[in-house]
């Protein structure tokens, strides 16, 4: 039996790849801040719920221990919770430049992943094929923000791309810290979600339950899977 932790799981491609991962036998605990969103969507799932704030460190370890009281361990966490700051201008939405924003956005999404995954470490440490998949952006990729036939060369962002940069980092600096634990990071695709702080559906792109492919494909790699990578659709992705 395999257990998997998804952090920011009640919605978008978390919520989808929890329910790829249950069809393909994991147990899976559906973390989330909120935790009658997280209730709800974990008994919609039939996976477990632990409540987890990746921006409380109080949260954090509680959710271990919830987890470690289990007695089933982890063997795969998914980085998948993270936000992105957009205010109206001028009648259009636009990424938020101000210091608060930025602040809020890396600590979720940078400090926050750091954050739950030394603490989901010693954990992983004890499974026999210990996975963790960090979801990042073509956003962050230097490559792809160079590469004028990539989306992501045409949609300039001074703090949701480089906060997925620094994320890309991380799943880097992780593999060669702990060769034991397989660390990747994903591009999911442009998805349909709620990621600037509306409701799901207001980002243009495919349905979440497409982009949780890759995500939920590289949380089942075996134990020959690669680490140190960064993954979409069609492979490798230049960082």
């Amino acid at each position: 039996m395999t257990t998997t932790l998804i952090t920011g799981a009640n919605t978008g491609i978390g919520y989808a790849t929890a329910r790829r991962l249950l069809d393909a036998g994991h147990t899976v605990w559906v973390g989330a801040r909120d935790e009658a969103r997280g209730r709800g969507a974990a008994d919609e799932l039939g996976g477990r719920f632990v409540q987890l704030d990746v921006t409380d460190d109080a949260s954090v370890a509680a959710a271990m221990a919830t987890i470690t009281t289990a007695g089933d361990g982890l063997d795969v966490l998914v980085n998948n919770a993270g936000i992105a700051a957009y205010a109206r201008v001028d009648g259009r939405i636009a990424e938020r430049h101000d210091g608060p924003a930025a602040l809020n956005v890396f600590n979720t999404n940078v400090v926050g992943m750091l954050r739950v995954t030394e603490a989901a470490l010693p954990l992983l440490r004890e499974s026999t094929n210990p996975v963790v998949v960090n979801v990042s952006s073509a956003l962050g990729s230097f490559w792809a923000v160079h590469e004028e036939s990539r989306p992501a060369s045409h949609f300039p962002t001074l703090v949701y791309g480089p906060s997925k940069a620094a994320v890309s980092m991380l799943t880097v600096q992780y593999a060669k810290l702990h060769p034991r634990v397989k660390f990747n990071a994903v591009e999911p695709g442009i998805t349909a979600t709620g990621l600037g702080g509306g409701e799901p559906g207001d980002h243009p792109g495919r349905p979440a339950s497409a982009s949780a492919e890759i995500v939920a494909r590289l949380a089942m790699i075996g134990p020959e899977g690669p680490t140190g990578t960064f993954q979409e659709d069609d492979g490798e992705l230049g960082w």
